[in-house]
């Protein structure tokens, strides 16, 4: 039947959906686009803003569950070589959780046998430091002492949140050392059986869609791993590098700076950023402007060596991101869940867009291979 233009078929009989489908078509095609991937959009953002709440509601949970899934992804190697040698599942896995307590013991006495009287003269120099860096704004700049002060205590506004509360400070120490814990446990568990768990996992999926989930699991897996292992090995390459530097040219506190340069180097671009900013601080306040330069050209140098030469070797190619990608992630994961999420932000970003490039490829159309006769 063949509706007239008053939205009426040859029988009378009214078609109620004519008008709104007729009205659809009228559209221009690009506003069709527009409105539909402005309410696809809308639906994401939406559902990404919820699981940001939820995640921040359950801080100690989430950041447990995140540092768990990194660290199995680091100790996975490891916990493989020992199966190799023909040990039994947990105590490969009890072993290889007991060395990562080794290690992170081990780093930390020794972090804390050198630098433990060195941080409180790092607070006095970074604080000379900034002391000289005002000095030279305020007078090579036109701002006034007032205007950079009002600018000042606004950022300290926006960053302190006021007067410390014991009560509070003792549940957050209570709440990292829970999610500590759990992570251990958690991360044991996920060593000893987390094969298991996935194969469980796949065996709910049935028909084509089991190939995919289990082809995307396996490359989300590998770029997880990839990335962490690559990320520890570039930082503790950017922490040697400006260590190096930082001796050479006779810049006090060489260590604690190193250090902060390979914590630093696990958020990325950001993280450098703020690293080789602390050690020309320190260095302008310690030694004159002179070295202040000559430590910013050494940070400048090692870090495009790390990002133009060693990343391309170390990285995958399937674990690089742009760099646009990597700030616009790192930004999104500061806002949502601070130091944490800043952490945690590229990880995932590189894992949910290798993820969705899988599922792409395997529902895109296979062309036929060429009759050879």
């Amino acid at each position: 039947m063949v509706a007239d233009g008053a939205g009426r078929t040859p029988e009378g009989t009214t078609d109620r959906g004519a008008g709104p489908r007729q009205t659809w078509a009228a559209l221009p095609w690009l506003v069709r686009s527009a409105v539909v991937w402005s309410a696809c959009l809308v639906m994401v953002v939406a559902g990404l803003y919820l699981l940001g709440k939820i995640a921040v509601l359950l801080a100690p949970l989430a950041i447990a569950l995140a540092a768990t899934v990194f660290l199995t992804a680091l100790l996975d190697p490891v916990q493989l070589a020992l199966r190799r040698l023909r040990l039994p599942a947990s105590l490969a896995a009890l072993l290889t959780v007991l060395l990562l307590l080794g290690v992170l013991f081990g780093v930390g006495a020794l972090v804390w046998n050198l630098t433990a009287g060195q941080f409180s003269e790092l607070s006095q120099e970074l604080t000379q430091g900034l002391r000289r860096t005002r000095e030279f704004v305020t007078s090579t700049l036109p701002v006034s002492d007032q205007q950079l002060d009002r600018l000042l205590d606004q950022a300290r506004q926006g960053l302190g949140q006021g007067s410390v509360d014991p009560v509070s400070g003792a549940r957050t120490a209570a709440e990292v050392l829970g999610s500590a814990l759990l992570a251990l446990v958690l991360l044991f568990f996920l060593l000893k059986d987390g094969r298991s768990m996935w194969r469980w996992t796949l065996s709910r999926a049935t028909g084509p869609n089991r190939s995919v989930t289990a082809e995307a699991g396996r490359v989300g897996w590998r770029t997880l791993g990839a990335y962490s292992r690559g990320t520890m090995m570039i930082a503790a390459i950017d922490a040697i590098g400006i260590g190096l530097a930082l001796v050479l040219l006779r810049v006090p506190l060489a260590f604690p700076l190193a250090l902060i340069t390979f914590f630093g180097g696990f958020i990325p671009i950001i993280g450098a950023t703020v690293a080789g900013a602390v050690a020309v601080l320190v260095a302008l306040a310690a030694k004159g402007p002179v070295t202040a330069l000559l430590v910013l050209a050494a940070v400048i140098a090692v870090q495009q060596i790390e990002g133009n030469l060693l990343e391309p070797l170390i990285m995958k190619r399937q674990v690089r991101l742009h760099p646009a990608v990597i700030l616009v992630a790192v930004t999104a994961g500061t806002l949502v869940a601070g130091i944490a999420g800043a952490f945690v932000a590229v990880p995932i970003t590189a894992v949910v867009w290798r993820v969705i490039d899988t599922v792409q490829q395997h529902r895109q159309p296979r062309t036929p291979a060429p009759d050879p006769r």
